[in-house]
């Protein structure tokens, strides 16, 4: 019966880790917007030689604008520049990221402003010094005091806090994504990015957000299609940008700590089938020391089904008993591992009724041939045996 208990409790901690990392992405993949689609310049060839992805011909603000207004169900598109800069207020100081942006992002990214009020479109046009700062953005610079109103230098300019960000948390890749600040698109660019003159209304990205029910398969061809036109790319042509379905990303991860999952549970079940070969020996000694007691009942008029169902009710109450003992240790023992790492669990219910059931099985399966080995007894010579 320890074994079961150890194969019990084993299957359910594993479940439970894995499918908290499931959970744990899924609220990443959240965090991110759902419905986006994100676009990068891709990577270029000069003389034989590649370069790293960005090195191509830049996107730009027209090709923002084309997408939301010729894109079938396109909700918000959010050009983006990024930069680093040294953030100061009074005394203290942090360096931290820096995104230049349009009013859409709030929307493409589905991030609200908990305080203050969001950029305005007049803000970009007018490249106004204002900023919003995300939450450990605020920690760093202000502690627990309201930014809203205040002045800081962003790279010695000064900017005024027109709002704070809601708390975003971890990305799939592991960023911090409230250690950000976000100023006008207009504004970056000019104070901190420079203007090119090869391309003057140059991004780093361009988030795109569709609807719901909107297939994003179809969304990103579309895509493709429109960017191909207007940076005049033949078909044979490598393409000079990168269409990226952030959902499809994190899937891919989520899928993979899915199999990790299934793989530790499988490998965790082994102990039920040890657990079940025990009992069946367990069963088979207990067979031989009752010899007699079966002789007897067999004697007074028991049948071999009665014997059968005796053994096997004696072998499967064990198994179940053991299963029982397993989910309250497996329960326990992923609490404390939640609370000893602060790894998220999620204990799922139907893992916990299938160990228990499959102990169960296992119970009827090793213990059918002690049960069917008493049922074969000659009571004759069960009751002859000391």
């Amino acid at each position: 019966m320890l074994g079961i208990v150890i194969g019990v409790a084993a299957v359910l901690v594993m479940v439970a880790v894995g499918n908290g990392a499931s959970e744990r992405i899924s609220a990443q993949i959240r965090s991110l917007g759902a419905n986006l689609i994100n676009v990068f310049p891709g990577s270029a060839k000069i003389a034989s030689v590649r370069l790293g992805r960005g090195e191509a011909p830049r996107l730009n603000e027209d090709d923002a604008r084309a997408i939301e207004l010729e894109i079938p169900g396109v909700v918000a598109v959010a050009p983006l520049l990024y930069a680093r800069g040294q953030f100061t207020v009074g005394a203290s100081n942090w360096s931290g990221s820096l995104r230049g942006t349009t009013p859409g992002y709030f929307t493409a990214r589905e991030w609200n402003v908990v305080a203050g009020r969001e950029m305005t479109p007049e803000d970009d046009e007018r490249a106004t010094k204002v900023v919003l700062l995300g939450a450990t953005m605020h920690e760093k610079l202000f502690g627990d005091a309201d930014p809203v109103g205040a002045q800081i230098r962003i790279r010695d300019v000064p900017f005024t806090v027109i709002g704070l960000l809601g708390r975003k948390g971890q990305s799939v890749w592991g960023d911090d994504q409230d250690d950000v600040a976000l100023v006008p698109l207009t504004t970056a660019r000019r104070q901190f990015v420079g203007i090119s003159r090869a391309s003057p209304r140059q991004v780093h990205n361009i988030s795109v957000k569709f609807a719901e029910g909107t297939s994003a398969d179809a969304t990103m061809v579309a895509i493709r299609d429109l960017l191909h036109q207007r940076h005049r790319l033949q078909p044979s042509q490598e393409e000079t940008f990168v269409v990226q379905n952030l959902a499809e990303i994190a899937g891919a991860e989520k899928a993979a700590t899915s199999v990790l999952s299934l793989l530790l549970a499988a490998v965790a079940s082994v102990s039920l089938v040890v657990g079940g070969i025990g009992i069946m020996n367990i069963m088979l000694a207990t067979v031989t020391e009752r010899t007699r007691e079966i002789g007897l009942r067999l004697a007074v008029g028991a049948r071999q089904r009665d014997i059968l169902a005796q053994f096997l009710i004696e072998a499967v109450t064990l198994s179940l008993l053991g299963g029982v003992l397993g989910a309250i240790v497996g329960i326990a023992a992923a609490a404390a591992i939640a609370a000893f790492v602060q790894w998220q669990i999620v204990i799922d219910v139907g893992a916990l009724f299938l160990a228990i059931g499959f102990a169960g099985a296992v119970g009827i399966f090793f213990g059918f041939y002690p049960a069917a080995k008493a049922a074969r007894l000659n009571p004759i010579v069960a009751l002859r045996r000391d």
